[in-house]
């Protein structure tokens, strides 16, 4: 007996010498999770729910299988997102959130049959770590106040996608029967955005009711809607713009459709409304962090694009192990495809499509102050370049700018960035 116990003890110790890696096949409600060593042996499966017994159970089974603060067993997971992934990154553990088609083409090496299942998935995603964990880059370990900037800067881009779909919608559907209001607004450069618009349309949707107004009723839709300035001025042009004759809908349909612009108006207003609150917010939290100072020391970077640049980017400095790596990522660099003598070098697809959306906006802004970076694409185009392929080179020598600033924490510096190029050698008379 005594042999026999110390054989199962020795068994164990080499047991826990193994290492070991989890998989997590994520769902809505329950999550499975398996556990391989290094030989791709199961040691453990279980199901648990999306429960604070659920995380608990986890974090059991993770015990039980050797993980510690010292050593934590790494977990690869289908999401970056949800209360199961944040509460995982705040033990301190890596977390290795795999592309799902990434996972497929995985899956097909343990299941030729093509198979499926949640505990196969969670299998799949264990032994993509066992043999692969190089190929692929943990969470970063950014700080919980970037993690805030990066919530409310996407919300808040996303709030100006829906704003500017709103308002397309809003501006086909006046164009259907009332495009004299669209006149009336258009000189300005927010157009059916700006407030004013907005107000007045609430207050009269039809042409019909347009063309009732009173002065004394524009002059107060004016003040609502906040209008300080040339307020009689304002009147007299919008008095004689909506009684211009446009052609018209039948009576009953031009009310019909006044109804519903008074339902996309209010859609609209609540785009406009969201929008500004998460920008206000984002600013607020982007200028509390450490980074803010660098990042707006670059021209045409302010404080709502750069709480987007941040949000995407993150403050662990480790993700990127250099400026190339971070280029890559947000698009700026080219991608090469090679095949015998066929040689192509085309932009990138593969990219973060918010971090390369306020990296075209900071380029297109940069060249209005930065005479360097004006320059810079006055030579691109000069080549023959086309104004995208231009636009997005400076994008690339922006951000690889930032990362020398950042990891150095050195504020912008334009002669640094755009050095001067070198003159004309001189000969001197013999």
């Amino acid at each position: 007996m005594a042999v026999t116990s110390h054989n199962t003890v020795v068994e164990r110790e080499s047991v826990k010498r193994l290492r070991v890696f989890c998989g997590i096949d994520w769902a809505s409600d329950h999550h499975d999770i398996a556990m391989v060593d290094d030989t791709g042996a199961l040691l453990a499966r279980a199901r648990i729910d999306d429960t604070a017994e659920g995380l608990a159970q986890l974090l059991q089974v993770l015990a039980d299988h050797g993980d510690t603060a010292e050593e934590p067993t790494p977990v690869a997971i289908e999401t970056s997102r949800g209360l199961l992934v944040a509460c995982l990154r705040a033990t301190g553990r890596p977390i290795y959130a795999i592309n799902p088609m990434a996972a497929a083409r995985y899956r097909d090496r343990h299941a030729v049959s093509r198979k499926k299942s949640d505990h196969l998935d969670a299998m799949v995603l264990a032994n993509i770590l066992r043999t692969d964990a190089a190929a692929h880059r943990p969470l970063p370990a950014d700080t919980e106040l970037v993690q805030a900037v990066a919530i409310l800067a996407r919300a808040q881009q996303d709030a100006v996608w829906d704003r500017t779909q709103a308002g397309n919608k809003l501006t086909a559907h006046l164009r259907a029967y009332f495009p004299g209001y669209l006149t009336a607004v258009g000189h300005r450069r927010e157009g059916i955005y700006h407030p004013i618009a907005r107000v007045l349309l609430a207050a009269a949707p039809t042409p019909e009711q347009a063309s009732r107004l009173t002065r004394p009723q524009l002059r107060a839709l004016l003040k609502k809607a906040g209008r300080k300035n040339t307020i009689e001025a304002e009147v007299n042009r919008l008095h004689a713009a909506l009684r211009i004759p446009q052609m018209r809908q039948l009576p009953l349909v031009e009310q019909a459709m006044g109804r519903q612009a008074l339902a996309l108006v209010r859609q609209l207003e609540a785009t406009c409304v969201s929008a500004e609150d998460l920008a206000e917010a984002s600013v607020q939290a982007f200028e509390t962090h450490p980074d803010a100072e660098i990042i707006t020391s670059f021209p045409g970077l302010g404080p709502l694009s750069g709480a987007r640049v941040l949000a995407e980017i993150g403050d662990d400095r480790s993700r990127f192990a250099d400026a190339r790596g971070l280029k890559a990522y947000a698009g700026a660099a080219p991608v090469t495809r090679a095949s015998g003598k066929s040689v192509a070098v085309l932009a990138r697809r593969v990219k973060n499509q918010r971090l390369a959306s306020v990296g075209y906006m900071w380029a297109f802004a940069a060249m209005a102050h930065s005479t360097g970076a004006r320059a810079h694409y006055d030579r691109r185009r000069a080549t023959g370049e086309r104004h995208t392929g231009a636009q997005r080179n400076l994008f690339n020598r922006m951000i690889g700018c930032l990362h020398h600033c950042l990891t150095r924490r050195i504020p912008f510096d334009e002669a640094v960035a755009f050095p001067a190029p070198p003159g004309p050698h001189l000969t001197l008379a013999a």
